[in-house]
């Protein structure tokens, strides 16, 4: 497995993820080399895998660092070769193959011509054969047929020569519904969220989001609450303030389209305008003090709001829900 701690483990916080399964996983994901250079001094440094084309100085740094990343072309691996021929060491590669996505990789057409280049470099170890799914949450035969293809240039590689250790397709939604290869790259399962929303495979979020009450009032008829009054009480209401804002990632889409946040045990809607620092709530006849605990995702008692359902409410999808956590107010507090 490829544990995805890119974005700061979507906002879990990457050092405590790593920390957490160093030893239990073959390769770290991350975006950039600044990522993995965060991370360095927490695992070995071939287990850090920069998932993001480079440029020329960051493939300096990946070398140096030992560190794997991924090709798409004959060119960029020349620049490896090179830039590891001059530090005297070898540079960890994978070839990338784009099979569908159109974000990155090496054509299809190209592969032989390629191959023939790149089984000729020097200081170069190759690890794996790669592609990406773009849609193997959405569309199923699509991506059935995708690896379908791929493992067909995979077996053309092995004839050529190219036979590296890993093969690797599959994000959370692949691994789930259509495993394929012996390296999985997986991100949105590992933090607890099934990709599809289907039942037959239980995952349990690791992590809550709180905050606190830091006022209560009650306001009479008539009276807006936030910007814009776009939110106008029609019988006297009791409202709580909470500490939390769009600034600390609760998004500012979730304005007056029903969401919840708990307080003790239960569900509170959220009134108006998100604000930058600050949010309100409805706590209804819930006997709410300043101080009390909020959950923002998470459970608390039998109630639960999910990081899946907010992404709805927004119209985004549980991924950028998660990864704007990653605000250095936001503190992250690891119970074992």
């Amino acid at each position: 497995m490829m544990a995805v701690v890119k974005a700061d483990a979507y906002g879990h916080g990457a050092r405590l993820v790593v920390r957490t399964l160093a030893g239990q996983i073959q390769f770290f994901g991350v975006a950039c080399v600044s990522e993995a250079r965060e991370l360095a001094d927490l695992v070995e440094p071939w287990r850090l895998f920069v998932l993001s084309p480079l440029l020329e100085e960051e493939r300096v740094e990946c070398v140096r660092g030992g560190w794997s990343t991924w090709i798409g072309s004959y060119e960029e691996a020349l620049a490896f070769s090179n830039i590891a021929g001059t530090l005297k060491i070898q540079a960890r590669l994978h070839l990338k193959i784009d099979t569908g996505m159109g974000r990155y990789g090496l054509d299809p057409m190209q592969l032989e011509t390629a191959l023939h280049g790149l089984l000729l470099l020097p200081n170069v170890q190759w690890e794996g054969i790669a592609t990406h799914l773009p849609s193997a949450d959405e569309d199923q035969d699509f991506t059935r047929a995708q690896l379908d293809h791929f493992e067909q240039l995979i077996a053309r590689a092995r004839v050529l020569g190219f036979a590296p250790r890993w093969v690797h397709a599959c994000n959370s939604a692949g691994w789930i519904a259509l495993p394929f290869g012996n390296l999985v790259r997986t991100g949105l399962a590992l933090y607890g969220i099934h990709p599809m929303d289907r039942a037959g495979c239980v995952v349990h979020p690791p992590l809550t989001w709180k905050t606190r009450v830091t006022a209560v009032r009650t306001i009479p008829v008539g009276h807006g609450v936030s910007y814009g009054r776009t939110w106008i009480a029609s019988a006297p209401t009791r409202v709580a303030t909470l500490a939390a804002g769009y600034a600390d990632g609760y998004p500012r889409h979730l304005s007056n389209v029903n969401a919840h946040v708990l307080i003790r045990g239960r569900q509170c809607r959220v009134l108006g305008r998100i604000t930058m620092d600050q949010m309100m709530v409805d706590v209804g006849d819930t006997p709410v003090v300043p101080g009390d605990e909020v959950v923002l995702i998470g459970k608390q008692g039998a109630a639960e709001v999910t990081a899946r359902e907010l992404a709805r409410l927004a119209g985004t999808i549980p991924w950028e829900i998660f990864t704007n956590l990653s605000h250095p107010r936001v503190e992250q507090i690891a119970i074992e």
